[in-house]
């Protein structure tokens, strides 16, 4: 049991780089997921997490496979598509998360063109899916520095943004505190997403955010517990993730969100807050 649990994390300094980046990662991501799904964005962040390749694409074509380079053309890439659905939704009928899916759609093909140019299919395989253990002491750095900034953010605009999740409406009529936690939010999306890319890519980058958060609704009610439980549940995801990468030979970050995607569905079924599987033996109980 110690050889299959523990001692992969003690023996190999990679394993335990993987774990610490996986740590520093879901700190931010975890608040960031939460308030994704009460405001019903999760689909918005899968948009964003896409938005944000050509930007990669771009700087890996500059400075190849810079850290530096990728984070800042994600988080430019990504603030920018942001810009342009706001502009959009403005400015012509058309609601945000209509315009954001659509510069989603060209941003996610012209992210893969600019890749391609290299004709490099390992190059496109670590932007589009990552690698957490390959991170060095610059990556984790970079991890715990997002996470950092991320969370400074969040207790700025924690207030509004539980406000809104409650009254939006109140919100919005006390006039700039709306527009300021909802571009503010976008950022704390923005930045977090780049984090998870820089570990599991640009396709899995999005679980970090929602597989947790909707996995903690149905064990709680309060929204200190949820995010308690949520972040539980991002690191055992993180750690048995690694686990089944390393032992079975498995590509790490599709572990890690499986691991994830299983709690969260455990969760849908047997959850205490509204779990199916909970209801149905109760109800049948209540009626037998």
């Amino acid at each position: 049991m110690y050889d299959f649990l523990i001692s992969p994390f003690i023996e190999y300094g990679f394993m335990r780089r993987a774990l610490v980046g996986g740590f520093a990662m879901c700190l931010g991501a975890v608040p960031v997921g939460i308030f994704m799904t009460l405001r019903r964005m999760s689909l918005t962040g899968d948009a964003m997490a896409h938005a944000i390749l050509p930007g990669v694409a771009i700087a890996y074509l500059i400075s190849g496979l810079s850290l530096f380079g990728l984070t800042v053309g994600g988080v430019l890439a990504g603030l920018l598509v942001v810009a342009l659905a706001g502009w959009v939704s403005r400015s012509s009928h058309l609601k945000e998360d209509t315009s954001l899916a659509a510069f989603y759609l060209i941003s996610l093909a012209l992210g893969v063109l600019v890749i391609s140019l290299q004709q490099s299919n390992v190059d496109l395989f670590h932007v589009l899916f990552g690698n957490i253990l390959a991170l060095n002491n610059a990556a984790l750095s970079l991890l715990a520095s997002i996470s950092t900034i991320s969370l400074i953010v969040m207790a700025v605009l924690y207030r509004p943004l539980v406000i809104e999740c409650v009254d939006s409406t109140f919100l919005r009529r006390a006039g700039k505190s709306s527009a300021m936690a909802h571009y503010g939010f976008l950022f704390l999306m923005v930045i977090n997403l780049v984090s998870g890319f820089h570990a599991l890519g640009t396709l899995m980058a999005i679980g970090t955010l929602v597989l947790p958060a909707t996995a903690a609704r149905f064990w709680a009610q309060s929204l200190d517990f949820i995010m308690f439980i949520a972040f539980t549940f991002a690191i055992l995801g993180c750690y048995v993730g690694l686990l089944l990468s390393f032992h079975f030979d498995l590509p790490s970050g599709p572990a890690i969100v499986i691991s994830m995607g299983i709690f969260c569905i455990l969760s849908i079924l047997i959850g205490e807050n509204g779990g199916l599987l909970r209801n149905r033996f109760q109800s049948r109980h209540l009626t037998g």
